[in-house]
Order: structure tokens, then sequence, then C-alpha cells
């Protein structure tokens, strides 16, 4: 497959948009609706396209052929204990026909290569936990875990 990595455009949205429900293809994550993790995603990735800022990257992977392929979103985040910016990988994403064609990991070091050439000296991203296939992915790309997210669902208060 032969697919160019470039900076998104407002003319991507549709084919963006798309994608956006393969971000929770592994299944839902406990405590969140479909609907609310989709609008989320979709609201970000909309933001980042109608205004652009030099504090990140929206970047897709593209082929003649089979349109948008996929989609990486990186931006400057600040480190809660240190306070030094890095990068954080907010989103990336690839559709049904591209997977395991070698796309996640073109836009996976093309997000790096952007936080890098900021002076960042490392990059960040969460995954949901019961995502095995991205962590493996993760895991692989020399990600390694950093902190742990716990969650408690609580009952409402009585009376």
């Amino acid at each position: 497959m032969t697919f160019v990595i470039r900076a998104a455009t407002a003319g991507d949205r549709a084919g963006i948009v798309a994608i956006v429900p393969r971000l929770r293809a592994f299944g839902p994550p406990p405590l969140r609706p479909v609907q609310a993790l989709d609008d989320a995603e979709r609201r970000a990735l909309e933001a980042a396209l109608a205004a652009p800022s030099g504090d990140s990257t929206l970047l897709v992977a593209e082929s003649a052929r089979e349109g948008i392929l996929g989609v990486v979103y990186v931006r400057t985040n600040t480190d809660y204990f240190t306070g030094e910016r890095h990068g954080h990988l907010f989103i990336i994403m690839v559709s049904e026909v591209a997977e395991g064609r070698g796309v996640g990991r073109a836009l996976m070091a093309a997000g790096e290569e952007w936080s890098r050439a900021q002076g960042h000296r490392f990059i960040t991203l969460m995954v949901f936990a019961g995502n095995a296939r991205a962590i493996s992915f993760y895991e692989a790309g020399g990600y390694v875990p950093d902190m742990i997210r716990y969650v408690k669902e609580l009952t409402p208060p009585r009376g």
C-alpha cells in the first residue's frame, strides 16, 4: 500500500470523522457511553482542524486510491510534576482497511518526529486499560507505562 503522511486540511474532515469509531473498536470502556466517546473525539479533531496551532499537529495518512487511512493528533503538554513541556499523543487511529499495513507505525513516527522537532525530550499518551491491541502496539514502539489511573464507580447517595 502506498500512502503519504501530510498535514490535515479542512477538506479532510469527512474522511477523518469517518474513522472515529475505530477508537473504540476494542469494545467500549466502562463508565462511558459509546456516543460520548465518539462525540468527544470528533470535537477534538474538528477543533484541531478549525484552529491549527503551533503547539499541535494533526496529520493524516492518505492513499490516492483509498483516501484517508489514518490520523495522528499530537499536542504540546506540560508535565504536572516538573513543568517540562513535552509531546502528548492525543489521538492515533487507523481505518479498518489500513490496519496491519504500517499506517499506524508511520503515523506514530511522524507524531514523534513533530514532537522531537519542537524540542520535546519525551512524548506521552493515554490508552484504555482494556485496549490490549493498542497497548501491545505502543509497547512494541518503545512506550512504557508511566502512571496508572484507577477509577471506581460510585453509587448515588441515599435519600
